[in-house]
This record gives structure tokens, sequence and C-alpha cells, in this order.
């Protein structure tokens, strides 16, 4: 058995092929070729993706109660890991059956060097989501923006979404007539270190108990918020300077 909180190796592409099979059913194996979902299931154990066919079949009963399919699945569990389905389909939710088809092969291709035919080219908004799928950050605050009432001290707060700015913080929440500033952070398991940047150090330092660390730990199996007022009156931040070179491209002098 795994342990708790330890991510499944193949944690990310499992989680989309759950997905596919609860929300396309025979439609969605049939993309890559097969018949039915037997012949799938043992293309995916041959190809090591998954240890046996039970953990291709668990990883579906996972997303079927969230779709309308005709199946219960693990509906005894509730709504405990929904959040894998709230992440997806934050990324991919609008896609069709070709087009989510076509990020699990990229998936397959780039992580496994399985060679499979794509019957179109991948445009490069799917290309870019791809990328998004893998950031623990990423993962952490969509489960934040659905979750963040759930914290009594923002209970009923307006939330304005603030990561285009990079000034420091992710989410603005009026608790009129207060604002507070919250930084979401993510953590796989249930104990591991945070970073702050210079930025979110010097705007925790101007708002000290109204700047919010919200850490969302578990990510891996039923995640859970801890909330930290003043965050560098209370945790204990180390010094890690690293020097990054950024190349920059110019142009010569055109009259425009």
């Amino acid at each position: 058995m795994k342990p708790e909180g330890v991510k499944h190796k193949n944690y990310e592409i499992l989680n989309l092929i759950g997905y596919g099979l609860a929300k396309f059913d025979d439609d969605f194996v049939k993309q890559f070729g097969f018949k039915n979902k037997s012949a799938f299931y043992n293309y995916i154990v041959e190809n090591k993706i998954a240890e046996s066919v039970g953990t291709v079949k668990n990883r579906q009963d996972l997303f079927d109660p969230f779709f309308d399919n005709g199946r219960k699945g693990w509906w005894q569990k509730g709504n405990a890991y929904i959040h894998r389905k709230i992440l997806i389909d934050n990324l991919f939710g609008t896609l069709d059956i070709s087009e989510f088809s076509q990020i699990v092969k990229l998936y397959l291709t780039e992580n496994f060097k399985l060679k499979i035919e794509q019957k179109a080219e991948i445009n490069p908004i799917l290309k870019s989501k791809f990328k998004q799928l893998q950031i623990t950050g990423q993962e952490a605050e969509i489960y934040f923006l659905n979750n963040y009432k759930s914290i009594s001290i923002f209970e009923n707060g307006k939330l304005e979404d603030a990561r285009l700015f990079g000034d420091g913080y992710d989410f603005q929440i009026e608790v009129s007539p207060i604002f507070y500033l919250a930084e979401v952070k993510g953590v796989r398991a249930n104990s591991g270190s945070i970073r702050i940047t210079q930025n979110e150090y010097l705007k925790a330092k101007e708002y000290k108990e109204k700047y919010i660390l919200s850490v969302v730990c578990n990510l891996n199996d039923v995640p859970k918020i801890t909330t930290i007022e003043n965050p560098l009156k209370n945790l204990n931040f180390s010094v890690k300077e690293i020097i990054n070179k950024q190349i920059n491209y110019h142009s010569e002098n055109i009259k425009w």
C-alpha cells in the first residue's frame, strides 16, 4: 500500500486517464485505437503507467461520481477527491474528446516515449495548459479559490484575483472594512518547507497581520488549508540568494 501523502509516480497521467474514462467512457479508449476498455487497460499496464488493471479502474472509480455516466464509482468518498476533477476542469474542462485525448497522448509521448500518432496538430494554447498541469502552485491556487470560504477569517469575504500583477500576493479578500492579502503555497504531502520571494517578503512586512500565508498541503490525497497570519512573525525563514541569468533579444533600430 502506498503511504499516505506519498505521490504516485504517475499521479498526473493516471488522473488524466481516470478523468477521460469517467467523462467520455468507451469513446475515450477508441481515440487510442482500442475497441474496448480491457485492451486499453492492458496497454496502460504493459507500458508501466500503472502497476495493474485494478489501478486504472480505481482511478476511473475516483472520477465516476462527478460525472453523469450511470456509474457510482467511489460514491462513498463524497467530495474527498473532487479537487482533482476541479484542477483538470480548470485546465481542460472545455475540451472535446479529441482535444482532451491529444493532451493525454502528449503526456504519454513526452514522459513515456510512446509512439502515438496525433490525428491533428496540437495548438499552442493546449501546449501551454499542458505545462501548467505539473505545477504544484497552480493546483494549490485552484484548490484555494474553491475552498477559501471554508476558512473562518475569509468566510464572508469577497475575493479578487491578483496573480497577474506579480506584486507579492495571489488574492485580495475584502472582509469589510478590512482588506486581507492571501499568498497561496502548495505542499504535496502533509509536511514540507515553503519559500517566499522577495516581493512576497516585502508585502508580508508591510501588511503584517493582514497578510495571510495560506498553505495547501496533502495535495496528493485530501488537501487541507493552513493559514498563518503575519508569517514573518510566526515562521522562521532563512535567506537563500539565487541569481538568475535573464537573456533578452533586441532588434536593430527600426523606423516604425
